[in-house]
């Protein structure tokens, strides 16, 4: 999984280095030596370089050349569909026909009626054909298929020609994978930590996190076949869920946000990691074609950055442009870069925890930033007696002084400490707290920032009054 994208850790350590070696378990198979250098020519690893944004899918926003390779693909699709050729022979099915005796040819003939029945099928199939439920045949006057096929022109820089081609490579691969009744299989359940939805992103792409920490005692997949095909299997079976969450119509979100979490994965030692992970790539690069539009690597180790080398020459140019990477210590700035923090999971530094009662997404989050060496304050009103305050509250790497108090209204009262103030370190989640007041007042949360860069402030809060007596 190469990386041409934007590195998002400014302080990332540029030391030279003789040699880094991947460690590798005994029996495993080598992993070739790579210098620190020569890993930053293959992956183009740089601070600062232009991510992928999406592009238009309106056909008024499409340049001239653009417009017309579109044409030209559909016209490409219609004659395909029409002449029953959308779907070519293999070189293996054709050989077999050429082959057999007398007797296979008496068969043929005897069974000549049924193959007439079948092909009549497929006929009448073949123009209700569709692809993720948008139809092909462009004369169905779609809108929705404009927009699949600006897909693998996309992915084609544009050239209708290689770009009907791979059409046709994805529905042969998807037919003979049984693709389009994937969602149907069985694959069990014990991966379902490894790869899950979960909500979306600021922009409404939904996202896909691939947590591989939880492949981790799941290791003697990759060392058969069969254990390598269902990964793979499983893989595309969550890929397929998440376009499911898609809207293929003008302006709508038509790809999915991947987020994939390198904290204690399996590492690229043993031979049949490389082989899994080399696979999902094609499979994804050849036949879910700008389907993803941006893959955030977080919890990154050192090792990813060579396996990252090996990997780079199979992947093209715009698929590098869509990934973005982060060293762990910049895993949860970089995560809120492209998700709300009410949409991140508290584990990755956000504010979403799971079957809350208190807050949903509907509740905003607010956000200031605290200067160096400087201190801010957030109050929460609280002028009804007997009202239950609720508040989230997180800042960002923290290493602040952090406090809650109570200040009444009246200043003869004395204020009551919430939580007593103390430093909090870089490691510590989000904060949740509450409070019932006795009298009319104000939460106040004090933020003491000492350090000498800025601190992002991510809070919510919200009150809940008691039902009154009749």
């Amino acid at each position: 999984m190469a990386v041409e994208a934007k590195l998002e850790e400014s302080n990332f350590q540029q030391e030279e280095m003789v040699e880094m070696k991947v460690e590798v378990e005994a029996g495993s198979d080598p992993v070739p030596v790579l210098t620190e250098k020569m890993i930053e020519a293959e992956t183009g690893l740089v601070e600062k370089s232009v991510s992928f944004k999406e592009e238009s899918n309106f056909l008024s926003d499409l340049k001239e050349n653009e417009r017309k390779a579109l044409f030209d693909l559909r016209a490409y699709i219609e004659e395909a569909i029409v002449s029953k050729t959308l779907f070519k022979e293999t070189k293996g099915e054709e050989g077999q026909k050429e082959e057999g005796g007398e007797e296979e040819k008496g068969v043929r003939c005897e069974n000549e009626e049924e193959e007439k029945n079948e092909k009549d099928q497929e006929s009448s199939i073949d123009e209700e054909i569709s692809l993720w439920g948008v139809p092909l045949l462009p004369s169905k006057n779609s809108e929705s298929t404009n927009i699949l096929l600006l897909k693998f022109l996309r992915a084609r820089d544009f050239k209708p020609k290689e770009s009907f081609e791979m059409l046709q490579k994805t529905l042969t691969w998807r037919k003979s994978e049984t693709i389009d009744s994937i969602l149907d299989q069985d694959l069990g359940t014990d991966l379902d930590a490894a790869f899950y939805m979960d909500g979306s992103d600021r922009e409404g792409h939904p996202v896909c996190f691939n947590v591989l920490s939880g492949l981790k005692d799941k290791a003697f997949l990759f060392e058969t076949e069969e254990g390598r095909e269902r990964l793979l299997r499983w893989r595309v079976q969550m890929m397929e869920k998440g376009i499911g969450f898609l809207d293929f119509e003008p302006g709508k979100v038509v790809s999915l946000t991947q987020v994939i979490d390198l904290k204690d994965s399996v590492g690229p030692g043993k031979r049949g990691v490389r082989v899994v992970v080399k696979r999902v790539l094609d499979v994804l690069q050849d036949n879910y074609p700008e389907l993803v539009a941006r893959n955030i690597f977080v919890n990154v180790p050192f090792w990813y950055y060579a396996l990252s080398a090996l990997i780079s020459p199979f992947l093209t140019q715009r698929t590098k442009s869509k990934f973005v990477l982060a060293r762990p210590a910049m895993t949860t700035e970089t995560l809120l870069k492209y998700i709300s923090p009410e949409a991140l999971a508290v584990k990755y530094g956000g504010l979403k925890r799971e079957d809350d009662t208190d807050f949903s997404l509907e509740d905003k989050v607010s956000e200031i930033t605290v200067k160096p060496n400087s201190t801010a304050t957030i109050e929460i009103p609280a002028p009804e007696v007997g009202s239950t305050l609720v508040w989230d509250m997180v800042v960002l790497g923290w290493e602040v002084n952090y406090k809650e108090e109570f200040i009444p209204s009246d200043e003869g009262s004395y204020t009551v400490i919430v939580k007593k103030g103390k430093k909090v370190n870089s490691d510590e989640g989000p904060s949740r707290n509450s409070f019932k007041n006795n009298e009319p007042g104000k939460i106040v949360l004090t933020v003491e920032n000492n350090t000498m860069k800025k601190k992002k402030v991510s809070y919510r809060h919200k009150t809940k009054f008691s039902a009154k007596a009749c």
